[in-house]
């Protein structure tokens, strides 16, 4: 569900509803009737809630999953049981559709003051001239916020962190000791779209950021929110200028990423990991705990722990030399 601090719901809608709205028709022995509360991902997903199904790589999950229907195609439909089927041609987009029904994007709310009065500051809290802070934001005991820096409605701040100029945080949760260095940027939308016929249908993005104790983010790095689950940075990472983070990443504890870095949608980098300067993350590719990914790499493929990789795509270090190796001697001219 997404967090209530952040997001407000419609609904609920009957099933047969739903159907209508986003294009989809019932499948077999669907009741029309089915009262529908929420959108979920099929990990986390509880009965009355909705979700979508379209990549067989989660045929197991969806065997497990607890949810109360499922948007799927013809071809998949025979794999969902317990639950409501909604078919579609693409599910994808259907969801998107019904996300859109449950979170209907409304302007925010014009801000009479620059500290919302239902805002808590903790004792010891600093802030700079020009810093916006939002409703029911929460701001933990001696932390300082810079000048012109925006703390969104419902975000959490925790105690001691460095809140740098000209930076914007909203859908967050920060624990202790955080620094945040000038122009991050942190819990904007996602980069979620589904291509259609009639251009690009954007996916709402209902996730938070959710970045633990003593992580340091260098300047100007960004970091996108989930788009059902967290974006999560673990506790004493730390994160160059410059890098994109992408929705539902997920970063382990104590890992280093340097400059200029890209962690594409759903990529999971464990706990120790170290990502070179300007290294491509493809989406969903897993880094396994203590590897380390030389500059200038593209990974396109999960990567064990503790292996040391280089190249685009990638290899092993000792491979990518031998081959620059061999590419020499080819080359070489004779003198």
């Amino acid at each position: 569900m997404p967090d209530p601090r952040f997001y407000h719901r419609a609904g609920p809608f009957q099933l047969g509803e739903l159907a209508g709205r986003c294009g989809a028709r019932l499948g077999p022995g669907a009741d029309a009737g089915l009262v529908v509360h929420d959108v979920a991902n099929i990990e986390t997903a509880a009965p009355g809630e909705i979700v979508y199904f379209s990549d067989p790589s989660y045929v197991i999950a969806v065997a497990s999953s607890r949810f109360g229907a499922c948007v799927t195609t013809e071809k998949f439909a025979g794999k969902v049981a317990g639950g409501a089927v909604l078919i579609a041609a693409d599910p994808r987009a259907a969801f998107a559709r019904i996300a859109a029904e449950f979170y209907p994007s409304a302007p925010t709310p014009a801000q009479q003051q620059a500290v919302a009065a239902d805002a808590v500051l903790g004792a010891g809290v600093a802030l700079g001239p020009g810093v916006v802070i939002g409703a029911k934001a929460h701001i933990g005991e001696r932390t300082t916020v810079g000048a012109n820096a925006v703390i969104g409605p419902g975000v959490v701040i925790g105690n001691h962190c460095r809140i740098a100029a000209n930076t914007t945080l909203s859908h967050c949760l920060l624990g202790n000791g955080v620094i945040v260095h000038p122009g991050v940027q942190i819990g904007q939308d996602g980069f979620g779209f589904v291509p259609t016929g009639h251009g690009h249908l954007k996916v709402p993005q209902l996730g938070r950021v959710v970045i633990h104790d003593d992580v340091e983010i260098g300047a100007n790095t960004t970091v996108d929110r989930g788009t059902l689950s967290d974006t999560v940075i673990g506790a004493g990472s730390k994160i160059d200028n410059l890098v994109q983070i992408a929705h539902n990443v997920q970063i382990g504890s104590r890992c280093v990423i340097v400059a200029m870095a890209g962690l594409a949608g759903s990529c999971v980098i464990a706990d120790g990991a170290v990502i070179g300067g300007q290294v491509g993350v493809a989406p969903h590719v897993h880094v396994g705990e203590g590897a380390q990914i030389g500059a200038q790499s593209g990974v396109m493929r999960d990567i064990g722990p503790g292996e040391v990789m280089l190249g685009s795509p990638t290899r092993p270090i000792k491979q990518f030399w031998r081959e620059i190796a061999a590419l020499g001697r080819l080359t070489r001219r004779d003198k």
